[in-house]
């Protein structure tokens, strides 16, 4: 077991990406502005968001490229990475080709449903074979409050199945939480610092050790250009990248049910869409005045700040609800 003041490889591996991403963002964020990649708004969304039109987004490549090239440091100590890596990046281009057909049609609508959907569910497949038969880990999860070394074996059957909905779900999750200023970004960089905790208490973690320090170092050098007022969207291209990082890690370290707890927000999110549009679709009426959840808070009178600040405030709890549930212990 690895002792948790050990922290030399994953607070260099945090500090380089972050470095990396606050250069990258006053050469990135010009560029996109010339090349008019700008953000185009709900018009049926928050009045006060109609200023944000015009706002550079495809953003998430200023974490994307840092991410890459810290990544390739340590992939030859720890090559998991390099798997990891591969599932963020992987969702993260089908989320580029996504951005780049709305900024392109200077429309809120990139891909269909079902072309985004299917880029989606290949990188999960590909993923998810990967895992249970190149990397060989097994189809063991760890037993909620059981502590991190009391694990069930799931059938291959099942287990491969799981992987993929994970993904998809965590991908699709985050993007959905992308509508705020700093919310995406901030939510993670928080969930991405509990893992990087877990995972310095087992030698076989050290790969995501090193990479969740990697993405958390990239979303602080995101945050300094897309926190309210945002100078930057990080689109789909960013969230789908995050939510791929954020299933893959979870799945690595065979706890997908953490994501549950730790990432409650995404959740929550996620669940406010389907049952509004489920609801309405049954009775005409909303539950929510505007979904995703972020939205019904605005709507509420909420200041954007404040509906940010409280989202993450909540994931701080729940990580710490999340250290309990794997009977993590600091001494």
């Amino acid at each position: 077991m690895n002792g948790l003041f050990d922290i030399s490889e994953h607070v260099a591996a945090f500090i380089i990406t972050f470095i990396l991403a606050l250069i990258a963002g006053p050469i990135l964020i010009p560029a996109l502005r010339r090349l008019k990649f700008g953000q185009t708004v709900r018009d049926d969304g928050p009045s006060t968001h109609l200023k944000k039109t015009g706002t550079p987004t495809m953003g998430g490549i200023i974490f994307l490229i840092p991410l890459l090239l810290v990544s390739l440091i340590y992939a030859r100590q720890y090559p998991q990475i390099l798997s990891l890596s591969f599932a963020t990046l992987g969702f993260g281009l089908v989320g580029f080709v996504d951005d780049f057909i709305k900024v392109k049609r200077r429309s809120k609508d990139g891909l269909f449903w079902n072309q985004k959907m299917l880029g989606l569910l290949i990188i999960a497949v590909i993923f998810a074979l990967h895992v249970t038969y190149g990397m060989k880990l097994g189809t063991d999860i760890i037993i909620p409050f059981k502590g991190i070394d009391f694990t069930f074996t799931l059938p291959e059957w099942f287990f491969i199945p799981l992987v993929i909905i994970v993904l998809l779900a965590s991908t699709n999750a985050v993007n959905f939480t992308d509508g705020l200023d700093g919310l995406a970004s901030g939510v993670t960089l928080i969930v991405m610092v509990f893992f990087t905790i877990v995972a310095m208490t087992r030698n076989e973690w050290d790969a995501v050790r090193i990479f969740s320090s990697i993405v958390a170092g990239g979303c602080l050098g995101f945050l300094a250009f897309n926190a309210y007022p945002a100078k930057v969207f990080m689109g789909d291209n960013g969230s789908l990248a995050l939510g791929g990082a954020v299933g893959a890690i979870a799945i690595i370290m065979k706890m997908p049910w953490i994501l549950l707890i730790v990432g409650a927000v995404y959740v929550m999110e996620t669940l406010s869409i389907i049952i509004q549009v489920a609801y309405f679709k049954k009775t005409g009426k909303r539950v929510f005045k505007m979904a995703p959840l972020h939205h019904h808070f605005e709507l509420s009178g909420w200041k954007e700040t404040k509906v940010v600040a409280v989202f993450w405030t909540v994931t701080i709890v729940l990580c710490i609800i999340g250290f309990i549930t794997l009977r993590v212990r600091f001494y």
